[in-house]
């Protein structure tokens, strides 16, 4: 399509930067904060941006600033186009990771941490000391909307359903076992069915919901368990199965981690679990920015390095 330079010139590109802030933040005040303007220059944005799209774009709601249909049709065209603009100015294809100050917001599970946090912080401070990770737990609840709102820019874990706006890449695969202590329990692997159901057990959730798919699995063949304790963290397992006479079922590198670090054992479960896919999620307007998607490359090559020194 032709650019028509003279109807262009008339427009002030400034207004699609305050735009996308109060899209992200569904807030004026939360949008000045943002890029840092008042907040009355953020209310006079909105008032020429609702005249040159001749639509209300943000109401009023009980919960904040509700986007119009129009609005919510604008949200990744603008961000496409201010992603090009932002590539152009800061002439990305230039990018070298010894001498880029950026900064990385990645949610991921504390175990994904555990396993590729010291080697991704090892491997940043050697190659690219300009490269600053602010790291936080995942909500796959929200993890969508976060992405979408800029407030993350990659996300880790698995059981990701992304929308056709979002990239994903396989990081690792991984089975489960039990982790238990074998001194507590009197158990030697691998377990039986029924010594595994004899105890109770310990279950990470990340949707804080008392079910997990171990329950699946033993709904299908008429079997259940009890549980003695639910818990979002997988870092404070270990230390509850070396506690108390306990079983947890758990990804199998985290939980041969803990048992060579803490003294426990582990053993294939006895029940049949789906192998899992740790995964990284992104937004597609961060599939061609040179340092995201370097990152990305450093991750997947990490992991890799990983996955193969345990092997050895």
């Amino acid at each position: 399509m032709t650019i028509d330079h003279i109807d262009l010139s008339r427009v002030d590109l400034n207004l699609l930067v305050a735009l996308d802030a109060m899209l992200a933040e569904r807030s004026v005040t939360r949008a000045a904060a943002r890029i840092g303007v008042g907040q009355s220059a953020m209310s006079s944005s909105l008032a020429r941006l609702r005249r040159l799209f001749d639509d209300e774009l943000l109401t009023r709601a009980p919960d904040g600033m509700r986007p119009t249909p129009r609005a919510l049709a604008l949200v990744e065209p603008v961000r496409a186009a201010l992603r090009q603009i932002q590539a152009i100015v800061r002439r990305e294809a230039a990018f070298d990771p010894a001498t880029t100050e950026r900064t990385f917001t990645v949610s991921l599970p504390d175990s994904t941490e555990v396993l590729l946090g010291p080697r991704l912080l090892g491997y940043l401070r050697a190659e690219a000391p300009g490269i600053r990770l602010l790291l936080r737990s995942v909500d796959r609840t929200h993890i969508l909307e976060e992405l979408d709102a800029d407030r993350v820019d990659l996300a880790i874990g698995f059981g990701f359903e992304g929308q056709t706006h979002h990239k994903q890449r396989l990081l690792y695969r991984d089975t489960y076992v039990c982790l238990f202590d074998a001194g507590q329990v009197g158990l030697v692997p691998p377990i039986s069915l029924d010594d595994y159901l004899r105890f109770p057990h310990i279950l990470t959730s990340l949707r804080e919901t008392a079910h997990g798919v171990v329950d699946d699995a033993l709904a299908k063949i008429g079997r259940a368990r009890t549980l003695a304790l639910t818990t979002p963290r997988f870092l404070v397992v270990p230390f509850l199965v070396r506690a108390a006479p306990v079983i947890t079922t758990m990804h199998a590198r985290l939980a041969t981690y803990f048992a060579d670090a803490l003294g426990l054992t582990v053993s294939p479960a006895p029940v049949a679990l789906e192998e899992v896919a740790v995964s990284m999620l992104w937004h597609t307007s961060y599939d061609d920015d040179p340092a995201h998607r370097w990152l990305r490359q450093v991750l997947v090559r990490l992991a890799g390095e990983a996955a193969e020194a345990e092997r050895l």
